[in-house]
């Protein structure tokens, strides 16, 4: 397995794991590697410095230990932990994400057929949401049906 730091033409950066560097590379010719703020194929590799580690703490001058982790002040303890939000935007991602499970039901790729049967009034109305096709989801909105996209995944998708 390899991580790469990645980066998409808005500026957005994000890291993903690859099989290896070649699957990668057919990933990426494949357009299957997007960002996951806006969408865009068109991603290319950041620069990345590996995190290194000593057999001892690093000390200044007067033989005092210096910080460990220059980007922040917290100990190794007090880290931030993976999941916890970057940014206010991400934070409202996650806050939005957690509303529509709460609140809604997840009924997966019978997405389209939910939604149109409410929508002809067939079934009882509810809030669900799922997952549809391209081709699908263009039927449900030229047809009039109420939906939107959500951006992110379903919880089984994520790692």
């Amino acid at each position: 397995m390899i991580r790469y730091a990645l980066k998409c033409p808005n500026d957005h950066s994000f890291e993903s794991w690859f099989k290896s560097a070649a699957a990668y590379d057919a990933l990426l010719g494949a357009g299957q590697v997007a960002c996951p703020y806006c969408g865009a194929t068109d991603v290319e590799k950041a620069l990345m410095t590996p995190p290194v580690s000593t057999s001892r703490a690093p000390s200044t001058s007067k033989g005092t230990p210096a910080i460990a982790d220059q980007t922040s002040n917290a100990s190794p303890s007090e880290a931030t932990p993976l999941a916890a939000p970057r940014d206010a935007a991400e934070a409202a991602l996650k806050a939005m994400k957690a509303h529509v499970e709460a609140n809604s039901e997840y009924v997966g790729m019978k997405f389209s057929q939910e939604a149109r049967a409410m929508h002809d009034g067939d079934i009882p109305a509810r809030p669900i949401y799922g997952e549809a096709k391209p081709d699908e989801a263009k039927s449900l909105i030229e047809d009039g049906v109420p939906v939107v996209p959500l951006p992110f995944t379903p919880k089984r998708q994520t790692n």
